[in-house]
């Protein structure tokens, strides 16, 4: 069985994968949701999914690695702790006491980091993940994904001038769960038909 396929099956038998109707952080409202944020609660699959994210960074040039919270920050931190890599993040809420830092962790200015993200849809989004990383003198040039809903979110980054990188697309994905007999039929059709029509 392939990393692909592991991680297909995982994350549906740990019901992250989900059908029906849903409304995305962009406003589309879509057939499928990939709900991420039970990593938490199955080890196993969160190591699983930080080593397949850890060898596609591997690739990559970078001085630290950036969680995004909060989905993303489990599997940016197992991979920390594993690779030994220093790792930031971005506070959601700035607070007005304390330091009143935007980014946490120990960095220099000019130091390239690597975002680490559960999934991308439009890319829209992305664009505010990276402003107070670079508001705080660090470099964004790639962006590391679980999940490529194939929505555009590659090409919107790379007219930006970023790159994106994922372990696994939505379609193949789907076709995985199909070919093993995971999703009924009207699920997996309308799904790749929504998927179809929304590609920007």
């Amino acid at each position: 069985m392939s990393k692909k396929e592991e991680i297909a099956l995982a994350l549906h038998e740990i019901g992250a994968i989900k059908f029906g109707e849903f409304t995305l952080k962009s406003g589309i409202v879509s057939p499928i949701y990939i709900d991420l944020r039970l990593l938490i609660s199955y080890p196993k699959v969160l190591k699983l999914i930080s080593e397949a994210m850890t060898e596609k960074a591997k690739e990559l040039k970078f001085d630290v690695i950036a969680g995004i919270p909060y989905t993303a920050l489990p599997i940016a931190t197992v991979i920390s702790v594993e690779q030994n890599w220093p790792m930031v993040y971005a506070r959601k809420e700035i607070k007005d006491y304390g330091t009143k830092k935007k980014i946490e962790g120990v960095f220099k200015e000019g130091d390239i980091a690597l975002i680490i993200d559960d999934l991308i849809t439009t890319g829209g989004s992305k664009f505010e993940t990276a402003e107070p990383f670079e508001a705080s003198g660090l470099k964004i040039k790639d962006f590391l994904v679980l999940v490529d809903r194939e929505q555009g979110g590659g090409r919107v980054l790379a007219e930006k001038g970023y790159k994106l990188h994922s372990i696994i697309g939505i379609n193949e994905l789907l076709d995985i769960l199909n070919k093993e007999t995971k999703i009924d039929q009207e699920s997996y059709k309308k799904a790749k038909k929504f998927i179809a029509n929304t590609q920007i």
